[in-house]
């Protein structure tokens, strides 16, 4: 399990449990947190579980597949931060990781 904290666009922040294996948009949606709406239940073919990945975190997540940067093309305001939620699964490393949501999405 690790402690994922989400940060909505607007500054509300939540701190959840999420259980290793899921991925952070199925944490978001088990604990019901606005913002990364997962439309495609995490097949990565929308960009609706966008998210804004904080500070060094970005460097420790596993690298971006081609389909993830490809997805990517459908989000807003992408950033070099931005990664889609139901790419990144969780594990123990990720205890503490910090995502923001956008503005919108798609």
């Amino acid at each position: 399990m690790a402690k994922i904290t989400y940060i909505e666009n607007g500054g509300t922040e939540h701190h959840v449990d999420v259980p290793t294996g899921l991925s952070v948009m199925d944490g978001a949606r088990r604990f019901t947190i606005p913002g990364i709406d997962g439309d495609c239940g995490g097949a990565c073919a929308c960009a609706t579980c966008h998210v804004y990945v904080e500070g060094a975190w970005i460097e420790r997540l596993p690298p971006m597949e081609e389909i993830e940067h490809d997805m990517l093309d459908f989000a807003f305001d992408v950033k070099e931060n931005s990664r889609l939620s139901c790419q990144i699964k969780i594990d123990d490393s990720l205890d503490g990781l910090i995502v923001r949501t956008p503005p919108r999405q798609y």
